[in-house]
């Protein structure tokens, strides 16, 4: 059987062959820090990172979500995270029920930071983290940071090697906060909040996440005295009556007081408690409501461990119940199951907070006044934002990858003068109008009795003549039947013109342009009237 010494299995159960330190140096090529540290290619490495321990991720803990449907969550997300302002002022509770099915993984980072208001914070106070991170810190508080970072995730790729990446950025979370915050300090709960952080986002982000849920979400849980964690433990304790009444008698009957199996749960927000498929799972409705999720979970825990009388039974003291509470069942912290009876527990922002102000009564009464004075807890994503209302260039999301283009960047345009731009705009409009082509008027071939007649063209000049003009063209003797009309002279050396039967088509007339050389003659009039008889001989004939 495999040994297992301080909470890792032998070389010889998992296989796992190590690099001597004579060969550090010189194998400062390979990539994770778990290779440097020793662990080599024969290693298993799961989708979140883990190498081993009880938060590997398992089937039997996890539910996979199909790809396609992970696409769509994530168009939404980004919709959401563009237009963040809009979403949380008015469909508060359709994100909500996003963070409740789970944030896409390839997202949760951002949707994090968002969610706590990491991102307001960071760009209100840009250079802060540099700032901080440049100071040399408290010497006393660097020892006990130094002394944690190999606690937090030892199984973890990114933590697994002493003076790593991921240990490294650690310390300069944990601490720049502590240069941020000197009055509170560090607090040895505060190492795994961070690590989880940096698990999704760069140490800057990590930074502010870390600020808003020591300061927004569980104010004062890592002040001196943990006075706050205390009165959250007497508001468990007393909601636990609520929501199961035999749990709640149990606990009563064997003296066992809240803060001695919640203080991990609560501080650490059950990172280091539950499988890391769970854990992300709360904490994505963690940052979204706040921290009635942290107590509608150590309810479920409660009553899922000791809210049955079988289950008791095998509790017949405070040492058993308190073995029973380390080694919660495996089928009880199963995301699917976890996050169903979460959303089930009946407790609201309004619930906590009534019972806190009962609490604080009562600890006052019994303690005296708080020694440590914290600021007012924010329930959640929607208080936080409406606490402090960011702007719109707050929100704004940054590029992560900037790449330089080749092309030369585009000039700019002149500025135009106001008289100068109208005037284009005019022009521009009168150049968008249509223009229609003059329309001319085509004169019928075929004339009717009282339509004036126009000249007729010599059939011995050549058609459509551009030099000829009614003005060079000698005056033409109108015939009626090839006879010529009576005041006209006989010896006319012009060709007889045809009949009025035979006018050419409409193709063999010239164009006449000037309009003052269309008027009736006293000629023509007469030439009109004798038409006009030739046509009443025409239709009596008809």
């Amino acid at each position: 059987m495999a040994k297992i010494e301080n909470g890792r299995q032998s070389a010889d159960s998992r296989r796992i062959r190590t690099i001597s330190s004579n060969h550090m140096d010189d194998e400062s090529s390979l990539g994770s820090d778990s290779e440097i540290n020793g662990f080599t290619n024969d290693r298993h490495t799961d989708k979140y990172g883990f190498i081993g321990g009880a938060q590997q991720y398992s089937e039997e803990s996890a539910q996979d979500v199909p790809p396609e449907v992970l696409r769509q969550r994530e168009v939404k997300w980004l919709d959401m995270l563009s237009n963040w302002d809009k979403w949380m002022v008015k469909r508060h509770k359709k994100v909500r029920l996003r963070c409740q099915k789970g944030i896409p993984p390839s997202l949760r980072g951002r949707a994090w930071l968002y969610l706590s208001g990491g991102k307001v914070k960071r760009e209100q106070n840009r250079g802060k983290f540099e700032e901080l991170d440049s100071q040399a810190g408290d010497p006393k508080e660097l020892d006990v940071i130094e002394k944690d970072l190999h606690r937090q995730f030892p199984f973890h790729e990114m933590f697994v090697s002493r003076g790593g990446h991921g240990q490294q950025d650690l310390f300069r979370v944990l601490k720049a906060y502590t240069l941020y915050r000197p009055e509170e300090g560090y607090c040895q709960a505060q190492a795994p909040i961070a690590a989880v952080l940096l698990m999704h986002m760069p140490a800057e982000d990590a930074f502010w996440g870390l600020v808003q849920i020591c300061e927004k979400y569980l104010p004062g849980y890592y002040s001196a005295g943990l006075e706050a964690i205390q009165l959250d433990g007497e508001i468990l304790y007393a909601l636990t009556r609520r929501v199961s009444p035999l749990t709640y008698r149990h606990l009563e009957k064997h003296k066992i007081e809240a803060i001695l199996y919640m203080t991990e749960w609560f501080m650490c927000a059950f990172s280091r408690t539950l499988p890391w498929a769970s854990v992300l799972r709360v904490w994505d409705m963690f940052l979204c409501d706040g921290v009635k999720i942290i107590f509608r979970v150590g309810l479920v825990l409660l009553k899922c461990m000791l809210g049955t009388r079988e289950k008791l039974k095998a509790c017949q003291g405070q040492y058993e119940t308190m073995e029973l509470l380390r080694a919660i069942e495996p089928r009880y912290m199963q995301e699917g199951f976890l996050v169903r009876e979460v959303l089930d527990v009946p407790v609201s922002e309004r619930d906590i907070e009534s019972e806190h102000h009962v609490q604080l009564k009562r600890w006052r009464k019994n303690h005296g006044e708080l020694h440590w004075k914290s600021p007012p807890r924010m329930h959640g994503a929607r208080a936080i934002m409406a606490s402090e209302p960011p702007s719109h260039q707050d929100l704004r999301q940054n590029p992560t990858i900037i790449v330089e283009s080749p092309l030369p960047p585009p000039q700019p345009t002149p500025q135009l003068q106001k008289g100068e731009k109208k005037g284009k705009e005019e022009k521009k409009k009168g150049s968008m109008k249509k223009t229609h082509p003059p329309v001319t008027e085509i004169p019928n071939p075929y004339n009717l009795p009282g339509d004036p007649k126009l000249p007729l063209r010599d059939p011995q000049l050549p058609l459509r003549d551009p030099q000829l003009t009614l003005r060079d063209s000698p005056v033409q003797k109108p015939l009626v039947n090839d006879t010529p009309l009576p005041n006209t002279p006989k010896d006319s050396h012009l060709p007889q013109q045809p009949a009025l039967n035979d006018q050419p088509a409409l193709n063999d007339q010239p164009v006449f342009n000037d309009q003052s050389l269309l008027k009736e003659s006293p000629l023509q009039k007469s030439r009109q009237s004798l038409s006009s008889t030739e046509a009443d001989h025409q239709d009596t004939y008809l």
